[in-house]
């Protein structure tokens, strides 16, 4: 947009000085037949006036947008990435992308943040046949920093560790800005289209521990994406499709044979998907009759898509069940969907000459790749590894979408490999240009450390799962006697605010990549960083103002009018650490590691616990209880932390109840 205004700004100076230079060479041609020059003055003056009008508009959008910016939490980090990476160019010119490194000091007295690219620059101007030390180098870099508004001072440590001291003034601004506009992301400079594929349980199956993960991690991701202003299509990639349908829809005519007419009473599809398994595995006749079920579905002969539907919508009832108990919506899009673009996506890999025979089968081979995709089986049928290339192609040219985000356990890591080679050697898309990426996840362990299983070895249902949390979650609130002091009806939301809370976080806390070991006890604990402490910390942050007999309407005027004073070192370390999370935001979006959040939170509970206990709030009469003064500006402080807890744990898809 600034371009633009500085291009259109150009082009009417240049036109203005041709202008007058023409009206004055007009005028001074007394010679009434020379009028060559006047038709050229009056094109030049018309397209002046809509090069002005052009640049009103971009003038009047460039304040609309930066009103909107102001409005935005500021990125700290990054914008002292920029101060620095200025000073940093300007000190040496002769590297080619010299290191950019600042981070937040890890040590409060040697300044908030750091600057280490000095030894790293050493390092390449040694490459360079140049000797420099460090130091000489952090004190260049220092001397070639522009004005600024927030780097108060700056000290070099050591080798050459540029330590940065921020401006109080300018948090305290950016903590007032805050408390007045609320959670603002930063603005993004253009909306992208993020395609999720997210949960994906198998039709017929019951969802288990694995598809729990996938299911919370992607409706985090797509949380957070959301925040961040990106267009956000949440994908549900169910296995609604295939051979295992011919042996469903067999069984089904044989125990319901009028389920055309009369709805079929399936109250227990795993057990339905067992019998009907058993039969195809031990019965010769229906086994030839399950393959003639499946071709006839594949061929979409009404009866039998009817009987398809009815199995999908006893598995769509079941899989709601788990989604509105974790508060997840997400659109359902199988296989089934991408069933008539898979003979275009072979058709198109064998026009390019992708495409090898194998003993039958079709195959592609994608650069690097030691294993080939197969595309069509040697029966003539199609594979996951087809559905798959339709799926991302359908994403990539249909949805449009910049980024996609496939969120599977860790096993699946080389299929997609292939898939994701395959598709930029056939270029659909450059992976500079569009984000194609596997966010895999580790397996759900037990307190056994082996894979999560029931005691006689079989895969815990997600829905045993979750009941089990609801109860565990209602004898600890009962064991701390909240039953007494809360509403049946408050007492029901604070059980599954705490008891869902405590599964998602428990996932989310872990670094995705790796195994995580399932413990109720470890969940429901309310000491460390567990879902259940953070929400008891957020419930008593609220509850501060309300003890002190505080509206929000005073706190509303009180951000207006009143300075956040940040003398105390509590209230500096708690206002920089409550500034911090649009880098938070930042790192997590470039890594998709959703820990990092949960990581923060703990540390603004715990920076704030400690805030609390030294530096007094309210302050009222011993004897009588009576609040005698109230330090607004550490009121403040409150609301800015709660307000940060509070989106915190919406984009971690946690929902906390104000009493608890």
């Amino acid at each position: 947009m600034g371009d633009l205004v500085k291009e259109y700004t150009a082009r009417l100076q240049q036109q203005e000085q041709e202008i007058q230079r023409l009206s004055a060479e007009v005028e001074s041609l007394k010679d009434p037949e020379n009028q060559s020059l006047s038709p050229r003055l009056d094109e030049l003056r018309e397209e002046n006036a809509k090069l002005k009008y052009r640049l009103n508009i971009l003038k009047r959008s460039l304040e609309e947008e930066s009103t909107q910016c102001s409005k935005a939490m500021v990125n700290i980090n990054k914008r002292l990435q920029e101060i620095f990476g200025q000073a940093i160019r300007a000190s040496c010119p002769e590297l080619d992308n010299p290191p950019l490194a600042v981070t937040p000091n890890q040590q409060a007295k040697f300044g908030d943040y750091q600057c280490n690219s000095a030894m790293a620059m050493s390092q390449m101007l040694k490459a360079k046949g140049l000797k420099v030390n460090p130091r000489e180098i952090a004190e260049k870099i220092i001397q070639n920093l522009p004005d600024n508004d927030l780097v108060l001072k700056t000290e070099i440590a050591g080798p050459g560790f540029i330590n940065i001291h921020l401006k109080k003034t300018f948090v305290s601004k950016l903590l007032s800005n805050l408390l007045i506009n609320g959670v603002q992301p930063p603005p993004l400079a253009s909306k992208k289209k993020v395609v999720i594929d997210f949960s994906s349980p198998n039709i017929a199956k019951e969802m288990h521990v694995g598809h729990l993960r996938s299911t919370i991690i992607g409706d985090s991701m797509c949380r957070l994406f959301e925040f961040l202003g990106y267009d956000v299509l949440r994908l549900n990639h169910v296995g609604d499709w295939g051979t295992q349908f011919g042996m469903l829809i067999a069984h089904l005519q044989d125990k319901f044979p009028d389920y055309l007419t009369v709805s079929p009473p399936i109250s227990d599809l795993q057990a339905f998907y067992k019998e009907s398994k058993k039969r195809f595995d031990e019965e010769e006749e229906f086994k030839k009759r399950a393959y003639q079920c499946v071709v006839r579905l594949q061929s979409k002969e009404p009866d039998f898509i009817k009987g398809w539907n009815l199995i999908c919508d006893v598995s769509r009832s079941e899989f709601q069940k788990i989604y509105d108990c974790l508060d997840i919506e997400i659109i359902e899009r199988g296989e089934s969907f991408y069933q008539d673009m898979m003979t275009a996506v072979v058709k198109e890999f064998e026009e390019r000459g992708f495409m090898q025979l194998d003993e039958g089968r079709k195959i592609v081979f994608a650069p690097g790749q030691s294993v080939p995709l197969t595309v069509v089986k040697s029966d003539g049928g199609y594979t996951y590894d087809t559905s798959d290339l339709a799926a991302l192609r359908q994403r990539i040219f249909d949805e449009k979408a910049d980024i996609i985000i496939y969120v599977t356990d860790s096993g699946q890591a080389s299929h997609f490999q292939l898939v994701f080679a395959a598709a930029q050697m056939i270029g659909w898309y450059d992976p500079q240009v569009t984000r194609v990426e596997h966010a895999g996840f580790g397996v759900v362990l037990g307190e056994d450390k082996k894979k999560f299983k029931t005691r006689s070895g079989d895969t815990v249902r997600l829905m045993d799962l979750l009941d089990e949390g609801l109860k565990r979650c209602m004898d600890k609130l009962k064991e701390k006697e909240r039953d007494k002091v809360l509403t049946p009806e408050e007492l029901t939301k604070a059980q599954r605010s705490v008891a869902f809370g405590c599964v998602k976080y428990a996932d989310l806390s872990h670094n995705r990549i790796n195994d995580y070991v399932f413990s109720f006890d470890k969940m429901l604990d309310d000491r460390g960083n567990t879902a259940a402490y953070l929400l008891y910390a957020f419930t008593r942050i609220r509850s501060i103002a309300r003890l002190a007999n505080i509206d929000e309407e005073t706190l509303k005027k009180a951000a207006e009018t009143t300075e956040v004073l940040l003398d105390h070192e509590k209230e500096w370390k708690l206002g920089k650490c409550i500034l911090r999370f649009p880098e938070i935001l930042q790192k997590i979006l470039d890594d998709l590691l959703l820990h990092t959040l949960c990581d923060y939170l703990y540390e603004l509970a715990t920076t704030f616990t400690e805030f609390y206990d030294s530096c007094y709030c309210v302050e009222k009469d011993r004897q009588t209880g009576e609040v005698i003064k109230v330090n607004m500006w550490r009121m403040l402080l409150c609301e800015a932390t709660a307000a940060i807890m509070a989106k915190c744990f919406d984009i971690l898809g946690i929902n906390p109840v104000h009493r608890m």
